[in-house]
């Protein structure tokens, strides 16, 4: 699998997204509450580009006619094209759970100590300095 630094942790702050080409591929990387999560930025109905959809929530209540209460704030990602819901923090379809998710990549925060890196160490030294960094960066996993 593949790691990506797609972006700082303050470019993308909650109930945000930001929509990044890695790999060929466009996809949607969102902070829903301070936690990341990445979908594939094509709605599986007909090719929509999901990731530039409304963030929702659901209605719900007990009982008919019941108390109406508001859940799950800004979690469901509406498509703009026809409207059908996906839970950004699973891919999973509200209009048809039982058959259509969209593609959802791992997400991790990294610190710029441990940012993935595809480099080998060589056998020469040079002269470092120390050097201090106070970000987090967002790294999206996709696979090989």
């Amino acid at each position: 699998m593949a790691k990506h630094v797609v972006a700082t942790v303050d470019e993308i702050p909650p109930g945000e997204r930001k929509i990044i080409e890695v790999g060929g591929r466009s996809i949607g990387v969102f902070n829903i509450k301070g936690e990341f999560y990445a979908l594939r930025n094509i709605c599986p109905h007909q090719g929509g580009p999901l990731c530039e959809g409304r963030l929702t929530g659901f209605v719900m209540a007990d009982k008919p006619g019941g108390e109406y209460r508001y859940e799950r704030r800004g979690e469901i990602l509406r498509c703009p094209w026809h409207g059908w819901e996906y839970d950004v923090t699973t891919g999973q379809s509200w209009v048809d759970p039982a058959s259509v998710r969209t593609r959802r990549y791992e997400v991790e925060v990294a610190t710029a100590d441990n940012i993935p890196s595809t480099y080998q160490p060589g056998p020469y030294t040079a002269e470092t300095f120390e050097v201090s960094v106070d970000q987090e960066y967002v790294v999206v996993e996709l696979p090989g």
